[in-house]
């Protein structure tokens, strides 16, 4: 079934918890018609004047490509600075090299298309933070936190000992 959804039914909202400077609007009108797409994630943006898009990240298990509509902003890749303007399609592949982040160096909001590939799950990493946040349940954790697979499971005689009603 095809679903159309007319830019009149535009519904840009700013995400809850957002903080100065981090000021992205999302197009509700997807999720106001009940639209859940399985594999590709889709959304229109609006990013207001001197805003960032999102911290700057890249993911591990999908790709992403904005389509700029309207306005100007600022790129930043692993590459450095550019600008890009309506027209532009930008494409990040998955792992480092897509790294990217967005800001409004304008006066004027611009939009854009937001499409990603999603097969149910993600890992999105953060170079400037060292966080990691799992996706879909946007669990974050810190990078720097490593531990080998085997630490903390000592003793495991002694829960199974407790499991079967054995005190030894």
């Amino acid at each position: 079934m095809a679903t159309i959804i007319r830019k009149e039914e535009r519904d840009f909202q700013q995400h809850p918890g957002r903080m100065d400077g981090w000021r992205l609007m999302t197009d509700m009108s997807r999720q106001k018609r009940g639209l859940n797409p399985q594999y590709l994630n889709f959304d229109m943006r609006e990013l207001p004047p001197h805003q960032y898009n999102s911290a700057y990240h890249f993911h591990r298990f999908a790709e992403e490509l904005f389509l700029m509509l309207t306005g100007s902003a600022t790129l930043r890749t692993p590459e450095g600075l550019t600008e890009v303007h309506p027209g532009d399609m930008l494409f990040f592949e998955a792992g480092e090299t897509g790294a990217h982040q967005l800001y409004n160096h304008t006066d004027e909001p611009c939009t854009y298309l937001d499409l990603r590939s999603f097969i149910g799950h993600d890992v999105c990493e953060y170079p400037d933070s060292g966080k990691l946040i799992l996706m879909p349940t946007a669990e974050t954790f810190c990078k720097d936190e490593q531990h080998a697979y085997f630490e903390g499971e000592q003793g495991v005689d002694t829960i199974w000992n407790r499991l079967r009603g054995n005190n030894d």
